[in-house]
């Protein structure tokens, strides 16, 4: 069982940034790939971002490339996600996630967090 901790949402103006955190809580979590994904209100759940296990494969969703970046450390157990030039149809809760297998697809991850707000005001 691999626990996951988001951290790092809140509310922010149109244009603004913030960094999501992800804290693993799996001594193995070195060997999971990760991803970020995202769920508003009414909508649902849509992929933003994902990490290979060792850091070198990144992907992004369409909507987030060049304005989002995904790093982790796997010394610290954990998953990045800097937002840049946010825009108010980023606001969502934000999930980490954790699985064996890379992708975009979110019943490749196992393991969930239990989600941060972000809001994006315009």
């Amino acid at each position: 069982q691999v626990q996951l901790v988001e951290s790092g949402g809140g509310l922010v103006q149109a244009g603004g940034s913030l960094r999501l955190s992800c804290a693993a809580f799996e001594r193995t979590f070195s060997t999971y790939h990760m991803g970020w994904f995202r769920q508003a209100p009414g909508k649902e759940r849509e992929f933003v971002a994902a990490i290979s296990w060792g850091g070198g494969a990144t992907t992004y969703a369409d909507t987030v490339k060049g304005r989002f970046t995904i790093s982790r450390d796997n010394a610290k157990n954990t998953v990045l996600l800097q937002m840049n030039t946010l825009k108010p149809e980023d606001t969502a809760v934000y999930y980490c996630a954790a699985g064996p297998n890379y992708g975009t697809a979110w019943p490749l991850y196992n393991y969930w967090g239990q989600g941060t707000q972000v809001t994006v005001s315009s």
